[in-house]
């Protein structure tokens, strides 16, 4: 009789195993057959009953997101209404509620709308369980951590919402050794964060208390583990350090059969090339992500300025001479950010550096600086710049004390909570976007045979709108190591090429769709949105194969399979099928989604896995 029953229990050990994985088989077999997925009213939409279930086996709560601008459409002149539109433009409370994001909304494109219900993910456990019931039942599924997305990932209707806010763990670990290595594998400092840790937390962790250097996002409120890395992600510093992308070492996923799996360069190396540049969420969830970090550079500081011409043909000239200067000595390790031309006839530039003391800053300006001079009445030159000591980068004491201008305090309640965010990025934060492009210009185009035309084409775009030069956003004379490491993930090999990522965009936070009295001006806003197309086009022409960063590209970008990825996108293709063949994780241009309707709620007939 005991042997009996030691057979049976042995028996029925043996076949567990089989009989899940044959569950789990059908489960996905089910999923992929299914050609729409379910919408309240459904006969497959879940029931009250299994709704209430799920939420039992929850340690987080089943949330019902509700946006805070709701009391608006309701009455736009209610105190309610007033009261809202104050706290929408702080990021952080944006971020503490599922039912907001950073962004409302794109013109003729999408409109911020909440799902019937959020999953409140404390940890792992909880998304395995919101992956499998999404998966069973049918359901769309979206993922938020920060919501800091132009494209609308972070949001659709009739969708289950895992929102990963409270998973903001930060671990710091001198030796790290990625997890099924060899153990004569050399150990790095790294720092590992979970799925809703934003960059001013990693940075906290790893710059103001180890001073360290990791590679992140430059808006304190961006997500460390979500769109940002996996997009590939671009830091102030990226032409030293590589892309953020390129800094990870090992990511803990969530897979769309519900598997807990690790990818590092020693196991599952498919997916762990693909999460590295692959797109936002599209290959499973990451719970937990492990950056490379760095020694602090020996300098560091902001080169801040303006260059005004008097007249139109000064300003053509003026570009004429300032693009070979960048092109000398603003494209390589050294510097960062942003280079502007306007329709004021004026150059702007917010740079920052590192690895140069003020004496090689001043050294590197000076030729410009004298032929300016050479030009008398022709323009007006401002410029400041200052150093700032490497390990007080994210130190808001540092900034509070000698520069409060460029941070805002996020308070609550009257209090300050320690949190802060760069001034300027409030002219982002709840932003409705008419248009926001990007394309990447490549070296070529700053040769002293394309650099006429480059400059004509940037001073017709500066009659329409700001045309913006992020010199940090191209690997163009980068180094060597942020070169070598940045090969190996799926961001577009052009990037290497890269000079600098050319944007153009429209788009205000003082607009609330919806709202009576607050809508936008589409008429204007479409005219604009055309003229800023035209432009674009003549850049895209001139490069037709640089190709442009997903995570910053027009939501209604042609071709986007190659703009995005490149020669990339036919391996991401295969990856995506390996590991989530019935799409459960779907986003707008992501890989794969070509399978599904523009909503991503239908499969396509033709377009089988």
């Amino acid at each position: 009789m005991f042997k009996k029953f030691s057979l049976g229990i042995a028996t029925l050990i043996l076949l567990l195993p089989l009989a899940l994985n044959a569950t789990q088989h059908d489960a996905n077999k089910s999923a992929l057959q299914r050609q729409c997925r379910c919408k309240p009213g459904d006969s497959c939409w879940p029931t009250t009953e299994e709704w209430k279930n799920f939420e039992a086996s929850l340690t987080g709560k089943l949330l019902k997101p509700v946006a805070t601008i709701k009391p608006c459409k309701k009455n736009a002149k209610s105190n309610a209404c007033l009261e809202a539109i104050k706290k929408v433009h702080n990021p952080f409370f944006l971020e503490s509620n599922p039912g907001n994001a950073q962004s409302q909304g794109w013109l003729n494109a999408w409109q911020y709308q909440n799902s019937p219900y959020a999953v409140e993910a404390l940890n792992t456990k909880d998304i395995i369980a919101a992956v499998n019931f999404a998966r069973s039942h049918g359901l769309k599924l979206v993922i938020k951590g920060t919501g800091h997305d132009y494209l609308g990932r972070s949001n659709a209707p009739d969708s289950l919402l895992i929102w990963t806010h409270n998973m903001r763990q930060v671990t710091y670990n001198e030796s790290f050794l990625p997890v099924g290595c060899p153990k004569k594998t050399k150990p790095i400092p790294a720092l590992t964060v979970s799925a809703g840790t934003r960059w001013l937390e990693a940075y906290d962790e790893a710059t103001n208390k180890h001073q360290r250097y990791v590679q992140g996002g430059g808006c304190t409120t961006v997500g460390a583990a979500g769109g940002f890395t996996q997009g590939g992600g671009f830091g102030s510093f990226s032409k030293k350090y590589g892309t953020g992308a390129a800094g990870v070492v090992q990511a803990e996923i969530i897979t769309a059969n519900g598997e807990q799996v690790i990818a590092n360069q020693c196991q599952n190396q498919d997916l762990f090339w693909a999460i590295r540049g692959g797109g936002a969420s599209t290959f499973g969830l990451i719970t937990h992500i492990t950056y490379k970090t760095h020694a602090l550079p020996a300098y560091t500081g902001i080169f801040q300025g303006s260059i005004t011409a008097k007249n139109d043909d000064a300003y053509k000239v003026l570009i004429a001479h300032f693009l070979p200067f960048i092109r000398d000595n603003l494209i390589n390790e050294h510097w960062g950010e942003q280079i502007s031309f306007t329709n004021k006839n004026t150059i702007n530039f917010f740079l920052v550096f590192q690895g140069k003391n003020s004496s090689k800053v001043d050294t590197t300006w000076a030729p410009f600086k004298k032929w300016l001079k050479n030009q008398p009445g022709l323009y007006a030159i401002e410029t400041k710049f200052w150093p700032i000591p490497p390990s007080k980068l994210w130190d808001l004491g540092f900034w509070q004390k000698n520069h409060p201008e460029l941070v805002t305090i996020n308070k609550k309640n009257g209090e300050a909570t320690g949190q802060f965010w760069w001034a300027p990025n409030s002219n982002e934060t709840y932003n409705y976007w008419y248009t926001y492009q990007s394309w990447w210009l490549p070296m070529a185009l700053f040769n002293k045979h394309n650099i006429n035309n480059l400059t004509t084409m940037l001073f017709d775009a500066s009659r329409i709108s700001q045309v913006g030069l992020h010199i940090n956003k191209g690997l163009a004379g980068a180094s060597r190591d942020a070169i070598k490491r940045g090969l190996q993930t799926a961001v577009n090999p052009s990037v290497n090429d890269a000079a600098t990522l050319l944007l153009m965009g429209a788009s205000s936070n003082q607009v609330y769709p919806g709202v009576t009295g607050h809508e936008p001006d589409k008429k204007q806003a479409i005219k604009l949105v055309q003229q800023i197309n035209t432009v674009m086009q003549q850049f895209q022409q001139a490069a037709p194969h640089a190709g442009t960063y997903v995570n910053e590209a027009d939501y209604f970008q042609q071709n986007w399979q190659q703009a995005f990825w490149g020669e990339n996108y036919a391996r991401l293709l295969l990856i995506k099928n390996k590991y989530d063949p019935a799409g459960i994780f779907y986003c707008h241009h992501c890989v794969g989604s070509e399978y599904w309707s523009a909503d991503g709620m239908c499969r396509l007939k033709n377009n089988h896995t």
